[in-house]
């Protein structure tokens, strides 16, 4: 149907309105006007009435209707409402609810005081208030406050257990044996409730309560088997929930729980007529947590409780071998190096079962280095336990050799860190705690330790100077430093075990006589003397090593060393040698100094034409 004339010009009356509307806008917001370009086409092809006038809109000066700019917010003030609303919200609540919890508790206790509640009603009253805050919270979960939630849920398990206390070390209203049913109870709801919410505090709440509550209800009597079933029940279903949830940190809670109640009982209760039962609930403990960084579920990448498997790992290991060590070491009995060599097989055992995981393939590798780690440890610690003397210092560096080789095999730089770590233990006891009963020179038990150590050493720099990048090279320097270092010392030793047998001959009873004072004076210089010989017949030793295997390095070795024998002839021998020993030390130091200069002049390894860089410093 077609419009009629006064419809058409209704219609085109409207057009130049909302026309004239959008200039207004546009002026108002600064806008470049699109319409001058593109007028409103017509509605229909026919052309207007020749009546109809139109007239171009008039803007007024004045925009009504035009909505204010937005003003922007300032982080300032943004900071501002975000404190005031966590104040609000969280705070005020919280304070809140502690003072209602007050004012609750002074009101109780005012009843109490006056009789107005007997012993039954108060349990009954507790009781009935932490099960009315737990389903009371419930209510602000589901609005969307679970923090405030979780708070309340805090409240009213807490609650449940202090009435449960009560109801049997207080008033003794029911018998122990219900009184823990019925604590076992809140603890299973409460981690029936984490899991069907998905909440770790809550999980967490369930753990602090379970491993209060044989504290809780302590009657001081000696129940070993009921009280560690019951842990070993709750570590089991903490170790059920991290292998179903990324709760990590859970962990933690249930070891410090388990090694507070073992030690509280261990110092209250144990003697030796339980040491196999005790053995056997350590190692149930120490099975569930050892197995823990193998089956947790991964947490999110990048936060820290990823770490806490290996870090539980750790101090479960050397916690559980302490233990033993400490139960048997009253017996008297060195077998526990042999529990500390089944330590570490079953720790490398671990460690190739970790290798197989690829749900988490950097997580795997820190397990299985973590779990090498410790079985090289156990391995260390079981050389000291199971020998003596010097022969935990040779064990040491038997280990670090093997350690070695098998570091080279498999390219592993953390086995190259427990080589330098037992070369470490090894060389320090050999310098500071060894004691040796020397009866022969050279051919003795001190020497075949510094024999022992000093071809580890070689090793260490062989295998260095093979690598050829800059830790090798570094490696290999040190360890060519060490081991001359420690053949001098060894050699020193060895001169100064034979003068002293020479001095202590010329008091055969013990007593100092003293018409062998010149003998003895002759005894000392002898020594000063042998000790400048050796030193001078090393450095040469040295010098012919470094230019047979053209090593400036070891030849600097050699310079070092015959720059101190120099400075001890010149400073030391001088006064106090006799004349003979010191024409001969200045005779041959002065024929070894000629003829390392004659060498160097001659030019025979060519130094100042050389622009090549020198080899490796063990000359490979």
């Amino acid at each position: 149907m077609d419009p009629s004339g006064s419809e058409l010009q209704e219609l085109r009356r409207l057009v130049g309105e909302l026309t004239a509307r959008v200039l207004r806008i546009e002026q108002a917001l600064n806008l470049p006007s699109g319409l001058a370009a593109a007028p409103p086409r017509p509605l229909t092809s026919s052309p207007p009435p020749a009546e109809l006038k139109t007239t171009a809109p008039v803007i007024p000066s004045v925009v009504p209707g035009i909505p204010p700019r937005p003003v922007a917010t300032s982080p300032a003030s943004q900071s501002s409402a975000d404190l005031e609303s966590r104040i609000g919200s969280h705070w005020l609540n919280r304070i809140g609810i502690t003072a209602v919890l007050i004012g609750v508790s002074y009101f109780l206790k005012f009843a109490f005081d006056n009789d107005w509640i007997g012993p039954a009603g108060r349990v009954a009253i507790g009781m009935l208030g932490g099960i009315a805050v737990v389903v009371w919270s419930e209510t602000f979960r589901h609005r969307g406050y679970r923090i405030f939630s979780y708070s309340l849920k805090a409240v009213g398990i807490g609650v449940l257990y202090l009435s449960l206390y009560a109801a049997f070390q207080v008033y003794s209203l029911v018998p122990g044996g219900v009184a823990f049913i019925m604590m076992f109870a809140v603890t299973a709801t409460t981690a029936v409730m984490a899991w069907t919410q998905d909440a770790e505090i809550l999980a967490a709440f369930a753990l602090i309560g379970g491993f209060s509550t044989p504290m809780l209800l302590s009657t001081g009597e000696n129940r070993e088997v009921a009280l560690f079933a019951y842990v070993a029940i709750l570590d089991l279903g903490a170790l059920a929930l991290v292998i179903l949830k990324p709760w990590r940190r859970l962990l933690v809670l249930s070891y410090v729980g388990t090694l507070v109640l073992y030690v509280g009982w261990y110092s209250s209760f144990y003697d030796l007529t339980q040491i196999r039962m005790t053995v056997g609930f350590a190692t149930v403990f120490f099975a569930i947590f050892a197995v823990a960084p193998l089956v947790a579920r991964p947490a999110e990448k990048g936060r820290l409780s990823d770490a806490v498997p290996p870090l539980v790992a750790v101090v479960n290991a050397a916690g559980y071998f302490l233990q033993i060590y400490i139960m048997f070491e009253v017996i008297g009995t060195k077998d526990t190096a042999w529990f500390a060599l089944v330590l570490a097989a079953l720790y490398i055992f671990l460690s190739r079962q970790a290798r197989g995981r690829a749900d988490n393939p950097e997580a795997a590798k820190t397990v299985d280095l973590l779990h090498l780690a410790l079985a090289l440890g156990f391995i260390t610690v079981a050389i000291p336990i199971r020998l003596d003397a010097h022969w935990v210092t040779m064990g040491w560096f038997v280990e670090a050799a093997v350690l070695l080789w098998v570091a080279d095999r498999i390219h592993s730089e953390l086995l190259n860190l427990f080589v330098v770590g037992a070369l470490a233990l090894g060389v320090g006891r050999l310098l500071l705690i060894d004691n040796f009963y020397i009866t022969r020179p050279i051919f003795n038990n001190r020497m075949a330790t510094y024999a022992v150590a000093i071809a580890v050493l070689g090793a260490v720099a062989w295998y260095g100077g093979r690598r050829k990048d800059e830790t090798g090279r570094t490696a290999a320097a040190v360890s060519v430093v060490a081991l001359n270092l420690l053949a001098l010392i060894a050699l020193s030793r060895e001169v100064a075990d034979y003068y002293s047998r020479e001095m202590t001959g010329l008091r055969p009873q013990g007593q100092w006589d003293p018409s062998a004072w010149t003998d003895w004076q002759h005894v000392k210089i002898a020594r000063d003397f042998t000790y400048s010989a050796l030193w001078m017949a090393y450095g040469a030793m040295l010098m012919v090593v470094g230019f047979w295997r053209r090593s400036s390095f070891v030849r600097w070795q050699a310079l070092v060393l015959i720059a101190f024998t120099i400075g001890k002839v010149f400073l030391y021998d001088v006064s106090e040698l006799d004349r003979g020993y010191r024409i001969v030390s200045f005779i041959v130091l002065g024929a070894l100094l000629l003829a390392i200069s004659f060498v160097y002049q001659r030019d025979w390894l060519r130094l100042s034409a050389r622009n090549t860089p020198e080899e490796s410093p063990t000359g490979t």
